[in-house]
C-alpha cells in the first residue's frame, strides 16, 4: 500500500515540524490515528448506518485518549463521500452507538467484552490495541510486531455487523476468528 506509507511519511515530517502539543501522542499513536482515518477509505458502510446522506462518519474513542488532540488534526476538514469526518468521546457503549469507528482503549478483556456484545451485529468499527482484541469479537486488532504496527482483522465479524473490508486493507492484515469458547 504505496499510497498510505506516503501518507504516513508526509504526516511524519509535518509533525517534526510544528510546535509541540499540550498532549502529544507518542509516535505509535500518530500512526494509529493515522490508521484510524485511513480506516474510512477502505471500509464501506451500509447507507442505513448513517442517520442521513450528508451525516457525518464518526470515529470514537472510548477509554483514555491515547491520541492527544493529533485524531482530530488528521480528520479536520476530511469528508469521505458527502460525509465529515468527526471525532468522538464517548462515555460508555451507549454513547458510542452513533459511531462508525470505535477506538475502544480498554486493556482488559472483562472490561472490554461488554462493549463488543452490546454493538454486535452494528454497524461499528470495533478497533483497539488490547491482546487478543480480534479474538474475542472485535474487528481491528492493532499489534506491534518487529517494531511495526501490524493489522489483525476478524472478518466475520465485520461482516456480520454489515462492514465491507477492502481487499487493500485485507491484503495487509492477519485474518483471524473468533475464539470458540466466546
Amino acid at each position: 500500500m504505496p499510497a498510505l506509507r506516503s501518507i504516513v511519511i508526509i504526516i511524519l515530517l509535518l509533525l517534526s515540524q510544528r510546535a509541540p502539543a499540550q498532549t502529544t501522542p507518542s509516535r505509535e499513536y500518530v500512526l494509529k490515528a493515522v490508521f484510524l482515518y485511513n480506516f474510512t477509505q477502505f471500509v464501506n458502510w451500509p447507507a442505513d448506518a448513517f442517520a442521513s446522506p450528508q451525516s457525518p462518519l464518526v470515529i470514537g474513542i472510548l477509554g483514555e485518549n491515547p491520541f492527544g488532540n493529533y485524531l482530530e488534526q488528521t480528520v479536520k476538514d476530511e469528508k469521505i463521500s458527502e460525509h465529515d469526518v468527526v471525532v468522538k468521546y464517548c462515555q460508555d457503549e451507549e454513547d458510542a452507538k452513533d459511531c462508525h469507528i470505535l477506538f475502544i482503549n480498554l486493556r482488559d478483556a472483562q472490561k472490554y467484552m461488554p462493549v463488543i456484545e452490546a454493538l454486535k451485529g452494528k454497524n461499528i468499527l470495533t478497533v483497539s490495541d488490547a491482546p487478543n482484541f480480534s479474538k474475542q469479537g472485535g474487528m481491528i486488532s492493532f499489534l506491534n510486531k518487529e517494531n511495526k504496527i501490524k493489522l489483525q482483522v476478524n472478518l466475520g465479524v465485520s461482516e456480520s455487523a454489515g462492514l465491507t473490508l477492502s481487499s487493500k486493507l485485507l491484503r495487509i492484515a492477519e485474518i483471524v476468528q473468533s475464539n470458540e469458547n466466546e
